[in-house]
């Protein structure tokens, strides 16, 4: 898809913003739901699990989560839609007996996932615990999903006895995977992605054996990690954390269903609102997240408060404004927890007086895109001057920002994160805003539609 967005001219961001759903919860609720079973079944067997009926709220529909829709249809899941709110679907759990495969039972399933990380890496494990011993997957994805790594993962589920074949590259998919997984001492490198780690913690207490799983490495994301886990508890799954990085895992568990799921709001999507805020001054109230929130990247608030902003953060819901007459300052942190938050440092640090600093982020290399690179090139376009680090990166903000067309590599964050340059007297262009349907669809017209202008914000989108 083609297309640009060009923004100037914007003066102030005020009023109300309601977050989407969060695509990371999304796509969990809806495979714990998938594998869901009554909490009567019998323990220990796939076999005979009633099914048990989830209704899942508050879901974003985007790329991710239509992926991920589209697979659990595919492997026989009912799914049910509501026609006159998409953002509600109700989910028939099958307990991980596969109605596909009760149907096939010797069949190889194909799977295309697109660049959907919050689905690959969850379906490869769960499937892997729970594949009919005569079935087979085939896990595959787009282009760029291919240059993604899963060599962690996969090195774990092969270290449990896990049939995989890589058909193209070892290491990344496409892959066809049969079942053999079994449980027992299980290590997993945590140091690239914390996916892997929610991958695992997701499949393992679907085994008939208990499991032992030790962290090494560096872990990266953490938080994701304890949003997996809090998830887990709300369906009835029991992970006993042993130390620091271990995980003790009983097999024979069920997924019990809550009954109803309500997806809170993308905090990752949140930090767009705060920072233009914090630019602007404000104030503006960003609902969806706030104190309560599962997501460690509501931090990226505590950040911000860090700079200069004023900030507000009630149980469901974070107000920031700022006086304009005290300038923003630079950050200089380590942002390993909340990589995807992150990214928004990077063009708010055009706004700031002083070097901004986001160090121990090597894990934006293997996202969407290269993530360090890609926002190092385009921040030079505008005038910043960036020095790119193996694992960060460091931005002074030129004198005066230059009007540059923004290259956006398919990668929505990359996008939004850009859309903060509409608030410099030169303007942005941004090139594909459309990359955005991966996680917030409309995020251009509700950033239009919160932002005033000084003068009329000019806004082409061509085929």
């Amino acid at each position: 898809m083609s297309g640009r967005i060009a923004l100037r001219g914007l003066s102030s961001c005020t009023g109300e913003v309601t977050l989407p759903g969060s695509k990371s919860i999304a796509n969990r609720a809806l495979l714990m739901a998938a594998l869901c079973s009554n909490s009567d079944s019998n323990s220990g067997s796939h076999s005979g699990a009633a099914p048990a009926v989830t209704q899942v709220t508050n879901l974003l529909r985007s790329d991710d989560t239509e992926r991920m829709l589209e697979a659990l249809t595919a492997l026989g899941v009912r799914i049910e839609l509501n026609a006159n709110d998409p953002s509600q679907v109700t989910v028939h759990g099958c307990g991980g007996d596969w109605p596909y495969w009760q149907a096939n039972p010797t069949a190889t399933l194909e799977l295309f996932l697109g660049n959907a990380g919050t689905a690959v890496r969850p379906l490869t494990a769960v499937l892997a615990a729970t594949l009919p011993a005569t079935a087979a997957v085939v896990v595959a994805g787009d282009a760029r999903m291919h240059e993604r790594p899963l060599a962690a993962l996969t090195d774990t589920l092969q270290a449990g006895h896990a049939s995989i074949k890589f058909l193209q590259q070892p290491g990344y998919p496409p892959l066809r995977l049969g079942a053999g997984l079994c449980g027992g001492s299980l290590q997993v490198d945590g140091s690239a992605s914390s996916q892997y780690i929610s991958a695992l913690l997701m499949a393992l207490p679907l085994l008939a054996d208990d499991t032992l799983l030790e962290l090494t490495g560096e872990v990266v994301s953490w938080p994701y990690i304890e949003l997996t886990l809090a998830m887990l508890r709300r369906f009835g799954i029991t992970i006993a954390q042993v130390s620091a990085h271990e995980f003790f895992i009983a097999g024979g568990q069920r997924y019990q269903s809550p009954q109803q799921y309500w997806v809170e709001g993308d905090a990752s999507a949140a930090s767009y609102w705060l920072a233009a805020a914090a630019i602007s001054g404000g104030p503006l109230t960003v609902k969806g997240v706030g104190a309560d929130s599962i997501q460690g990247d509501i931090a990226f608030a505590d950040y911000l408060a860090q700079m200069g902003a004023e900030v507000d953060i009630q149980p469901q819901q974070i107000r920031v404004s700022r006086q304009l007459s005290e300038p923003l300052q630079a950050l200089d942190a380590d942002l390993n927890a909340i990589p995807d938050a992150a990214m928004t440092f990077a063009t708010l640090a055009l706004f700031a007086e002083g070097t901004t600093n986001i160090r121990n982020i090597a894990n934006w290399r293997i996202k969407e895109t290269d993530r360090l690179h890609a926002m190092a090139t385009e921040l030079r376009k505008v005038g910043a001057q960036v020095v790119e680090h193996a694992d960060g990166i460091e931005i002074t903000a030129p004198a005066q920002l230059q009007h540059a067309e923004i290259a956006t590599y398919d990668d929505h964050r990359m996008a939004m994160c850009f859309s903060l340059l509409g608030f410099s007297a030169s303007g942005v262009t941004i090139l594909d805003p459309d990359c955005c349907r991966k996680t917030y669809p409309r995020y251009f017209e509700d950033f239009c539609a919160v932002t005033q202008t000084s003068s009329k914000v000019h806004r082409k989108f061509t085929e």
